[in-house]
């Protein structure tokens, strides 16, 4: 449904900004596109090129990239608060430009870390603002399938970069074949946010212009950035849930990026094979959020979060267990499969919460908890592979999903206004 909102003649809703909303789900395309270039081909390259040996050395780049874009994540929905969304949309493709260069001509492990802390930066600055530019658009009543438009098409780029990237890596070597998908990409976005973007702050003006009063006295629309990040970190118990739900959803993601590749390689896998591996799981949690975004529409947020963790957890353990393609072929489809539940949900959780007056600040508050769990992640499956092994570091990480979803179970409530 679409509203109309003030006088300024704003309106909210998919089909009223349908030309913006799609522009900007190719933009996060992108996006995703520019971290696909580095999830098959980085591991491999860490440990045929520059021969890293210890886990933890040779996972300092997702230490890098996790740590940068967590801290990204908290200033760009302050700046797009300050500034305006598209200002720092711009800004985040002028860093990406020399990212490709980098990993392409690097001659030390310390320039591919480099090039992981510009894209952390990158990835913080044009999938936050993102997020908030479609949140913005569509309003209330259809956040969850907005996510699930935003998650699904960043997600699925990245997957189907991943198996580009692996099929040219196989034919043509690690550098530079691979990254110049990368180059590409980072070019395009930039000329699409700079000439056809245009600025939805007015949007989320001219919602909380119509916005209900909350019923918290805490979430009053009138907040300093301390309080927002107080509030969305620990006092309010769906928005400290889903805090830390997405730290542990990014910290098994670091596993997935950093340590399975090797997995399947100690198992004697080709790149070609790897490759298809790698892109499953993604693949599967992209084309899922298109259909749990609108289902967390229709049946709330709790349920599908909890389930989400708990079907990682399980998929995982089952990476743990498995020695075969075809046993980790199943498990990264469930893994796929609970991560599409959890994460345009979460998402959605936020938005429902959040005032639109510090809904861009809290959105970055909870972006800085998830994606600090790429630095976490990497940091702790680094540590115990190194002293335990790899799967010994896999199955951690199980534990520590499942008991994410268990808290979620526990303390959340329900955060969809109709359910």
């Amino acid at each position: 449904m679409t509203i109309a909102a003030e006088a300024s003649g704003i309106r909210l809703g998919m089909r009223a900004n349908l030309a913006q909303f799609t522009l900007l789900v190719a933009v996060n395309a992108l996006v995703g596109g520019m971290l696909g270039q580095e999830r098959i081909v980085l591991p491999l390259l860490a440990r045929d090129d520059f021969h890293l040996t210890a886990y933890t050395a040779a996972l300092t780049y997702i230490v890098a990239f996790g740590a940068t874009k967590a801290i990204t994540n908290f200033f760009a929905g302050t700046l797009s608060d300050r500034y305006g969304r598209k200002p720092v949309l711009v800004a985040g493709w002028l860093v990406a430009l020399p990212v490709p260069a980098l990993l392409i001509f690097g001659p030390a492990w310390g320039w591919i870390v480099l090039a992981n802390v510009l894209l952390g930066v990158n990835q913080g600055l044009t999938w936050s603002t993102t997020v908030i530019m479609k949140i913005d658009l569509v309003g209330p009543e259809r956040r969850g399938l907005a996510m699930g438009f935003n998650e699904a098409s960043g997600y699925v780029a990245l997957a189907a970069t991943a198996m580009a990237t692996g099929a040219i890596a196989a034919h043509w070597g690690l550098r530079p074949g691979p990254f110049l998908l990368g180059a590409a990409y980072a070019a395009l976005a930039l000329g699409l946010s700079t000439l056809a973007v245009r600025e939805t702050r007015g949007h989320a003006r001219a919602e909380a212009a119509r916005h209900p009063a909350p019923k918290n006295p805490d979430h009053h629309g009138e907040l300093t950035t301390g309080q927002v990040a107080r509030i969305t970190s620990f006092r309010d118990k769906a928005l400290s849930a889903t805090s830390q739900a997405g730290m542990v959803n990014n910290l098994n993601d670091a596993l997935a990026w950093g340590i399975f590749p090797l997995l399947f390689a100690a198992h004697g896998l080709s790149v070609a094979a790897i490759g298809v591996l790698a892109a499953l799981y993604p693949a599967v949690w992209g084309f899922g959020q298109l259909f749990t975004g609108w289902w967390s529409d229709r049946i709330g947020r709790k349920h599908l979060i909890t389930a989400g963790m708990l079907i990682q957890a399980a998929a995982i353990a089952l990476v743990a267990i498995g020695s075969s393609f075809p046993v980790w072929a199943t498990a990264l489809v469930l893994l796929g499969v609970g991560t599409a539940l959890v994460y345009p949900t979460l998402l959605a959780a936020i938005g429902d919460v959040a005032h639109p007056a510090w809904r861009a600040r809290s959105v970055g508050v909870y972006r800085l908890w998830r994606d600090g769990g790429f630095a976490v992640g990497a940091l702790l499956a680094g540590a115990i592979a190194d002293a335990y092994g790899l799967t010994t570091a896999i199955w951690t990480v199980a534990a520590l999903t499942a008991a994410s979803g268990l808290i979620v179970a526990v303390r959340m409530y329900e955060t969809h206004p109709q359910t």
